[in-house]
């Protein structure tokens, strides 16, 4: 199939880390930012948090971009089921690690691809959806290295204080999951299956 009859493919995130997975499948597509509320409901259980934001930033984007397919995806991390959010600056970071050090992390990546060629009114159609989780052990490590760690990578915009794709792999003991992109962001392995149902080719040569 040449390139030209693919339907659009639309990432609804504004996240370089999403940007640069998507990347790895030699597909084309665009990247925009959703404009939606991302605060967690009360009581609401951090899966299900994760799978809302994510069914959210697709259809946000599918809403102004008709025929499209729209990638949504979130993550909530959580400790003893109580969420982590993203730090914001370098005290709440170092409380977090601190928090978690010598401790298992649950990551909820939540992931949804949103088929606009259907009417959008037929959410249940449209819309797949999965959440891929991943448990993820930190080092017990003194509260020097945590310090220096954060002032060196500063990753106040990342749920968990640790961009598992740069230095802060020397955080981690383990790694436990089906999905080894879903830590940074976005399961490639579930999103190729949900593609692939879209009717999405891969390995095409070039035309």
């Amino acid at each position: 199939m040449p390139s030209s009859a693919l339907p659009r493919l639309i990432l609804a995130s504004g996240s370089a880390y999403r940007r640069e997975l998507l990347g790895r499948l030699h597909l084309p597509f665009d990247a925009v930012s959703p404009d939606i509320d991302e605060t967690p409901r009360p009581g609401e259980a951090p899966e299900a948090t994760a799978l809302r934001l994510a069914r959210d930033k697709a259809a946000a984007v599918a809403r102004t971009h008709p025929g499209a397919l729209v990638i949504g995806s979130d993550q909530v991390a959580t400790l003893d089921g109580v969420q982590i959010g993203k730090p914001g600056d370098h005290a709440r970071a170092l409380a977090q690690l601190r928090m978690m050090r010598g401790r298992r992390v649950v990551f909820h990546t939540a992931l949804c691809l949103w088929d606009g060629r259907l009417p959008f009114d037929a959410a249940a159609q449209a819309a797949q959806l999965d959440n891929v989780q991943v448990f993820v052990t930190f080092r017990d490590l003194p509260d020097a290295e945590l310090d220096a760690y954060l002032r060196i990578e500063q990753p106040y915009d990342c749920a968990g204080s640790a961009k598992n794709e740069g230095l802060g792999i020397a955080l981690l003991e383990r790694i436990d999951s089906s999905d080894p992109t879903a830590l940074t962001g976005l399961p490639l392995i579930a999103l190729t299956g949900m593609l692939r149902r879209a009717g999405m080719p891969f390995f095409m040569t070039q035309q």
